[in-house]
């Protein structure tokens, strides 16, 4: 059976591919549900696309947890990032004396049963922006361990430690067991 990526991004595909190996690409506009749980968002949205489709799906949801608001935005950073932008959450969190931050993904499998969840993590702290790469909040986010953003690193340097990276890898130790 083929496994079919809901994504609209071609780089987040990409990424997949390189990691899973054969991937088709789905590229539905699901609603998306305003909530604080990733889990609640992506089963929404796994049981919207077997409305419309057979197979095995997954949906992948990408947050950031800024420890200094107490774990806001979560997934709820798109709405953030589109009222501030990268400056106005660096400043934001400037006021704070926490400026620790957690990125997530978490990835929902529906193989049209059953639904499985997969959560990749880095932690980090933000800064300023910074970078040439502006894809979402890369400019302000500097894992731990490293004197870089995510957007002044190569693309490859990004996914050897992302987030998506570690989570796709559980993805993909389930899939090889089950299959």
């Amino acid at each position: 059976m083929t496994l079919n990526f809901i994504t609209g991004n071609p780089g987040k595909l990409r990424e997949a591919k390189s990691i899973l190996g054969d991937v088709e690409n789905i590229d539905l506009d699901l609603p998306e549900i305003q909530e604080l749980d990733p889990q609640k968002v992506i089963t929404e949205k796994l049981k919207e696309a077997t409305k419309n489709h057979e197979g095995e799906f997954f949906i992948e949801d990408t947050s950031i947890y800024l420890q200094g608001l107490n774990g806001f935005p979560g997934p709820l950073i798109k709405w953030l990032l589109q009222s501030l932008g990268t400056e106005g959450i660096a400043n934001l969190i400037k006021k704070y004396d926490n400026h620790k931050a957690t990125a997530k993904t978490v990835i929902g499998y529906s193989n049209g049963k059953d639904i499985h969840f997969f959560v990749g993590e880095i932690n980090g702290t933000i800064v300023q922006p910074r970078g040439d790469n502006d894809f979402g909040w890369d400019p302000i986010f500097q894992p731990e361990g490293y004197d870089k953003t995510f957007a002044e690193m190569s693309t490859e340097e990004k996914n050897a430690i992302s987030h998506r990276k570690k989570a796709m890898i559980k993805f993909k130790e389930f899939l090889d067991q089950h299959q």
